[in-house]
């Protein structure tokens, strides 16, 4: 399952993530909405490479040696098709297929990130203060250029704030 998803995350993880929790969650139930959740958000704030959130998920099914068959599962097939289309890519750098290709991937990426964020969203707004808090972080990020851990960090002492009262 997680080799076939990484050939497909066209766009970055967040493309898979609607399709990565319908069979971890509903169709495996191998976890609940609310841990995908918490993984999501661990690999969200954790430096490195977000999609390492995979191997959370392998060890909370079997240890250490289920976060070594995922991470190789998830990351080895697309680290092979990658060295392998960029050779390509190389090659054929003045064609015309190339261009259209480019030009066919991008609304694509597009297309599953959004997806992605709706999935998301879905799973984590779960009231208003949580739809305020999304808008408002949205409407910053889009007026202005804010290092996200401020507004992770706001948003999360806002909805604590609110849980307490």
């Amino acid at each position: 399952m997680f080799a076939l998803l990484s050939l497909v995350a066209v766009g970055g993880g967040t493309a898979i993530l609607p399709e990565m929790e319908r069979q971890v969650v509903h169709q495996f139930h191998w976890m609940g909405d609310k841990q995908f959740r918490d993984i999501y958000s661990l690999g969200q704030v954790a430096p490195g490479p977000n999609m390492l959130m995979v191997m959370v998920i392998g060890y909370r099914l079997a240890g250490a040696a289920g976060a070594a068959v995922v991470g190789f599962a998830f990351f080895l097939p697309d680290c092979i098709v990658t060295f392998v289309v960029n050779r390509l890519w190389r090659r054929f750098s003045e064609s015309r297929w190339r261009t259209a290709i480019q030009r066919g991937l991008a609304p694509l990426s597009i297309g599953l990130m959004l997806s992605g964020t709706y999935s998301l969203a879905r799973l984590s707004i779960l009231n208003l203060v949580g739809l305020a808090i999304a808008a408002i972080t949205c409407g910053i990020l889009s007026w202005r250029r804010v290092n996200p851990l401020i507004l992770i960090s706001a948003g999360g002492l806002a909805y604590l704030i609110y849980s307490i009262q």
